[in-house]
């Protein structure tokens, strides 16, 4: 078994790969992922130290927040495939029109 610190590691650099690819990219179905990158290392921190502490309320909070982020990707998807029938590009920067 592993210990706690590699789990660390891991939900840390996924976390860290997320941010840098929402401050980073314009794309903006990058930065959907790089939000999912975020959420994902943040559950995997959550589930490691649930685990090691032996304790189920952890866990169950992963599987609502997975819950959560599976609803949140849909929706995400769904508008920004609605978004792209209106406006054929993909780079946020040239979203300026959304602005009221």
């Amino acid at each position: 078994m592993m210990d706690l610190n590699a789990y660390l590691v891991v939900g840390g650099l996924l976390f860290s790969l997320g941010v840098l690819g929402t401050l980073l990219r314009r794309n903006i179905i990058v930065m959907l992922i790089s939000i999912e990158l975020m959420l994902n290392g943040a559950n995997l921190t959550l589930a490691a130290f649930s685990t090691f502490l032996e304790d189920m309320a952890g866990n169950v909070m992963v599987i609502f927040s997975l819950t959560v982020a599976a609803a949140e990707v849909a929706v995400g998807l769904a508008i920004l495939v609605a978004l792209s029938r209106v406006f054929p590009v993909v780079n946020i920067d040239q979203l300026d029109d959304l602005r009221g």
